[in-house]
Formats: C-alpha cells, structure tokens, sequence
C-alpha cells in the first residue's frame, strides 16, 4: 500500500500536557475503527468526543494523567504511557475481524532545553490464511490479487483486509455451464468437519458473512464468465484460537448457463444499502430464502 501522507498516531508533547491524534484509518486498510475501541493509558482515559466526519480521534490528557509514568534521567524527564485500540467483538462470538494494537508513547523533556515527543509504529501479530481446493471435473478456488488479474503469491493477510476469491470450472466439451458455491466452511485444521468452524456461504449460495456487521463481503458482479464466480470476505480469525491459520472448503457446482439462476442455483449477498438480499443474477425472490433459511437443497 502507498504509505499514508499523514502518520497514524502523532504526539503533541506540551507544557503540562500531551495530545494524541489517531487516525481511524489506523492499520491504513481502508476500514477506520471506532473511537470507543481507543483509549490512552492504564486508566483507560477517552478521547474527546469524537466527530465522526472526522478522520481522526484526538486525546488530550495531563502529563501525569491516564495512568503515565515518569522516568528521571540526567539529561531527560521521560513520561511514558500507551494508546491501546482493543476492537469489539463482531456480531457472531465465533470470529474476530480485528486484532488489538498497543502503540508506546514517550515525551522526553530535556532538563535544560527542548521538548520532543514521539510515537512508535503500531505493531499486530499478522494475519494468514490458506486455501484448501476441492479438485472435481477441475473445479477451482484460488486466492486473486487486488485487481483480479492474477493469482495471489501470498496466503498471508491481516484482519482488516479483504480476501479476494476466484472460482473456476473449466468446461472444454461440455455445454456452455454456469458456476455456483453451495457452501464454504472456514476451520482452524484442515479436517472439514473440525470444530470450530464457520460457514460463510451456505443455504446453496447465500454468502451468509456479509449480513454480519461492518463486513464488505459480497459475491462481485459482474463475472468475468459464467464459469467463474468471485466474492470477497473480510479476514477474520476464530475467537480463542492462538494459531494463525484458517483453512477454507468450499462446494462447487453447476448448472447449463441457459438456465435461469433460481433459488437452488444462486449467489446471494446482503446489501445494506436496500436492507435485502440481492442476487447477482436473476430476481431478488430467488434469494428470499437466506434469512428463513428454508432453501431448497441444490439439485
């Protein structure tokens, strides 16, 4: 990523008191975080109240304040204290989307001149994640890189950013076939049915993930071919689980591409724009069924 014109935490050291800017755009994904998931010290001291229009979250605090320290050298006074982010939990308890950022900070006071402040980088326990590829009549599932055009190199990612996934079917001899996901499962272990596990696709193509908060997972219109289907999900990890894996199984399926997608043949995202389920191909009624859960099982 292009690095940010602006840095994502800068300290104001004054007189009696230090200020804290914090860009929401702290991990510089794309997906700012919420003021509540800040706050500066031990003593867990709010920012002021936050504007959201703003872009950024600002604490202003005494220099003993908010649980800081002090440290006396011969040359220094050095007040130290922490800007903790600790993200709250999505709306299913199973995953976690985010992963908690300490950032240390430090005013450093010359004892004969100067003042001088600073802010160490934010640092997170990266994010990865592979992607097990159910081969039948040469189906395919790969990770994309972010304009689609090639595989992705990397399996590595950081909560906060978006998996792009490409399925394929390769239909030389046949005729001309539609691709649908049934059904995908993220697990800790390569075992399937391990627990525990999350279906973000099921109901035969209701990508259930992106009715959760705060997700930009979604089926992508339009295909680049009936058969090929690609949809994003936001990185997420399970809640409690020390490893840094996440391996995802999906179910792959056709049907003739001169068939009209129906609500067993279907690929289905919640928009929070309308409030519904819309399909990427076909009538919103074929996707009436993702919320009741009563679709039929895939032919």
């Amino acid at each position: 990523r292009a690095l940010s014109p602006r840095p994502a935490v800068a300290v104001r050291c004054q007189e009696g008191q230090l200020a804290v800017t914090v860009r929401r755009d702290l991990f510089s994904t794309g997906r700012p975080v919420r003021a509540v998931e800040l706050s500066l010290g031990t003593a867990s001291c709010p920012p002021l109240s936050p504007n959201p229009a703003q872009a950024f979250v600002t604490f202003v605090a005494a220099l003993h304040e908010c649980g800081s320290t002090l440290q006396v050298t011969p040359d220094s006074l050095i007040y130290r204290t922490t800007l903790f982010y600790k993200p709250t939990r999505s709306g299913n308890p199973l995953i976690v989307r985010a992963t908690p950022a300490e950032v240390p900070i430090e005013c450093h006071y010359p004892r004969r001149s100067n003042v001088s402040s600073g802010a160490v980088q934010p640092t997170w326990a990266p994010f990865r994640s592979t992607v097990a590829a159910e081969e039948r009549l040469r189906f395919s599932l790969r990770l994309m890189d972010d304009d689609w055009s090639r595989e992705r190199l990397s399996n590595g990612f950081q909560l906060g950013d978006s998996l792009r996934l490409q399925a394929d079917v390769t239909s030389e001899g046949h005729v001309p076939l539609r691709l649908f996901v049934d059904r995908c499962v993220a697990t800790a272990s390569p075992e399937r049915s391990s627990n525990p596990r999350y279906a973000f696709i099921d109901r035969g193509g209701c990508l259930l993930d992106s009715r959760a908060e705060d997700t930009a997972s979604a089926f992508v219109s339009p295909r680049p071919r009936p058969e090929s289907l690609r949809f994003l999900l936001d990185a997420f990890k399970f809640a409690g689980d020390a490893g840094n894996l996440l391996y995802i199984s999906c179910h792959l399926r056709v049907s003739p591409a001169g068939e009209a997608p129906n609500s067993r043949n279907k690929a289905c995202s919640f928009s929070r724009a309308s409030g519904l389920w819309a399909p990427l191909e076909g009538t919103a009624a074929i996707c009436s069924c993702c919320d009741t859960g009563s679709c039929p099982s895939p032919g």
